[in-house]
């Protein structure tokens, strides 16, 4: 496992022991500081496998399949991408039930001020997913073998992929390989 290399893009204040942490902002334990959207600077084909959470959606829907290229870039050929989406389903089925506990905002008097609020997080959130979009352009990128999976579950080699999944109840998972 000694020669195996991870990388942990988006990782925010969350940077993890044992991978190569980028962000677009410093903070501790960050290795790479950079823009997705500019390139990263990292070599071809440098990382087994690399993971992100709840970063994507930060990028507008016209960086997302340029952003995926440059992660899959990155990738050593057969490499896993593992991504962790907040899952917009889950949203409109709560919104749909009427179910105001669902939403981390309360902020408003009316379910759909909070819903909305919730789903463009304060206005951070400029893409928001669904699984078939999150397929639609991991495909566009290049990436086959793209696979729906639960929260700590990996159809990968590398069981260790899943250890920085977090989010369960509001997110969906997915892996696609280069």
């Amino acid at each position: 496992m000694a020669d195996i290399r991870r990388f942990h893009w988006g990782c925010g204040a969350s940077a993890a022991t044992g991978w190569v942490n980028s962000d677009i902002l410093d903070g501790k334990g960050v290795d790479v500081v950079a823009d997705i959207t500019k390139g990263l600077p990292l070599e071809s084909d440098s990382f087994d496998y690399a993971v992100s959470h709840h970063a994507l959606v930060d990028l507008g829907i016209y960086e997302q399949v340029p952003a995926l290229k440059e992660l899959r870039r990155v990738l050593r050929p057969g490499g896993v991408l593992r991504l962790g989406l907040p899952d917009l389903d889950v949203l409109i089925a709560a919104y749909q039930r009427g179910n105001r506990d669902a939403f981390l905002i309360d902020d408003w008097d009316t379910l759909s001020g909070n819903f909305i609020t919730h789903m463009l997080w304060y206005n951070i959130t400029k893409t928001p997913f669904t699984y078939e979009f999150a397929e639609e352009l991991l495909g566009k990128a290049e990436f086959r073998e793209i696979t729906r999976l639960k929260f700590g579950h990996t159809v990968s080699r590398y069981a260790e992929i899943i250890e920085l999944d977090t989010r369960e109840e509001e997110s969906f998972f997915v892996e696609a390989v280069k």
